[in-house]
């Protein structure tokens, strides 16, 4: 944050908000919590607080570090907030609607993305900068004051979560917070690239939330080509830590598959996958010990001017979806698909960036 900015108020649990504001009577802290994390904009808005309070509050601390700069929504519902931060950096979160009436809120964790991944708008913005947990938590609330019925969280916006673990973790805790939002663990979950040392932390030290890994392919030279991020961060190691995870944590695994048209939909594909999840020899992804894994697939949101190794990239047709599936299913893998959501204002998978 800028040099000389005041405290940030929004994002703090109860206890790090009281101890920040101990010069007044505990009940205000736990009044202007309340008012926090029911949606109030501005100290202006906290109406059962002495207005020369509310005054002497705005002097001395920023409700936010963050201020929502566009808003767009599409036919399905979907809601994409553009959000500027006090650097100037914009971000984006969005809101998705199900089916089932549920609203789910996409944070970003980064502004940009350092993973380079080629079939993701994001990724060829390059990385500015993690995001401190005030402005992972501002997210949420600007999208609460535009759909307050908010039940799910899916840490899958800008940016690679492990890569800003720490700052993630106290949104997290804030999220979660018995007497605050009151988010279930069970309904909140992060999708990563793999970056095992932090999945270790993560299975190790919490907090205990659903974890995703993006898979894409399980041909390591094919996704090293895709996800150069991987080169760093192999896929050998990175099933062991999800092993790791997996006993420590006791909770399935979701394998994401971006499916690239004509690139990773192949039956060497399908191969590779059921190899990395029984812990065949596949790629070198052998352990012998099974994942406890469901994989999600998800077929790729077009993003103008995006391709690979030259050749413009295309969505996987109908028929190469099903016969992916297929393959899949017959090697007795349990398989499930994302339905396209926010496409048409840019908000869906990999489409994040273009405010």
């Amino acid at each position: 944050m800028p040099a000389g900015s005041k405290p940030v108020l929004a994002g703090l649990v109860a206890q790090e908000l009281a101890e920040l504001l101990k010069a007044y009577p505990a009940f205000r802290a736990r009044q202007i919590h309340k008012w926090i994390c029911s949606g109030a904009g501005s100290f202006e808005d906290m109406s059962n607080l002495p207005l020369a309070l509310r005054h002497e509050l705005a002097q001395q601390y920023n409700l936010f570090s963050s201020a929502p700069l566009s808003q767009i929504q599409d036919k399905d519902g979907t809601v994409k907030l553009g959000i500027a931060l006090q650097d100037s950096a914009v971000i984006e979160a969005v809101i998705l609607r199900d089916d089932e009436g549920r609203n789910t809120a996409c944070l970003s964790t980064q502004a940009g993305c350092p993973a380079g991944c080629v079939f993701c708008k994001t990724g060829s913005l390059g990385f500015k900068r993690n995001l401190t947990s005030a402005e992972i938590a501002g997210q949420f609330l600007h999208l609460k004051k535009i759909e307050p019925e908010i039940s799910h969280i899916v840490i899958m916006g800008m940016g690679e979560p492990l890569l800003n673990l720490e700052e993630l973790r106290k949104a997290l805790y804030f999220f979660m917070e018995t007497g605050g939002l009151n988010i279930s663990k069970r309904r909140i979950t992060l999708s990563t690239c793999g970056i095992e040392k932090s999945i270790l932390d993560f299975a190790e030290h919490g907090p205990d939330i659903r974890l995703a890994l993006s898979l894409t392919t399980a041909r390591r030279e094919l996704r090293e080509r895709l996800m150069p991020i991987s080169r760093a961060h192999p896929l050998p190691q990175i099933r062991e830590a999800l092993l790791e995870y997996q006993q420590i944590r006791q909770r399935r695994i979701t394998l994401e598959m971006v499916l690239l048209g004509g690139i990773n939909t192949s039956t060497a594909d399908a191969d590779a996958a059921a190899d990395f999840v029984k812990g065949g020899s596949t790629g070198g992804n052998g352990s012998g010990k099974k994942l406890k894994a469901v994989i999600n697939l998800i077929p790729w949101n077009p993003v103008q001017g995006i391709a690979f190794e030259g050749q413009p990239l295309r969505p996987p047709s109908h028929p190469e979806i099903a016969a992916f599936t297929t393959a899949l299913e017959q090697h007795g893998l349990n398989v499930t698909r994302r339905f396209r959501k926010g496409a048409g204002i840019s908000g869906a998978c990999g489409q994040l960036g273009v405010v």
